[in-house]
C-alpha cells in the first residue's frame, strides 16, 4: 500500500475531485513552467493513490466473493 491509502485522511472522492480540478488548471495553460511542474507531479502522486486504493477495493471485493462462493448456499426461490 502506498502511504497515501494507509492514511485514515485520505478519501478517494476527495482525491479524485483534486485530480479533475488539477487537470482542468493545467489545461487551462495559465501557469509557469514551474507551477506546472508541481501541479502535475500532484497529479501524479494523486493518480498512483487513487489506483492503489481502487486496486485495495478490488481485492477486497475478490477476496469477499471468493468468502461467498466457498459457503454452502442454497439457490433463492422467491418462495418463504
Amino acid at each position: 500500500m502506498t502511504k497515501s491509502t494507509e492514511n485514515p485522511e485520505f478519501h478517494f472522492e476527495t482525491a479524485l475531485a483534486e485530480l479533475e480540478t488539477l487537470v482542468e488548471t493545467l489545461e487551462q495553460g495559465d501557469l509557469s513552467l514551474e507551477q506546472s511542474l508541481q501541479q502535475f507531479e500532484r497529479g501524479v502522486k494523486l493518480t498512483r493513490a487513487c489506483q492503489q486504493a481502487l486496486k485495495t477495493a478490488e481485492q477486497r471485493v475478490d477476496m469477499l466473493v471468493s468468502e461467498t462462493e466457498d459457503s454452502e448456499t442454497e439457490p433463492y426461490t422467491g418462495q418463504d
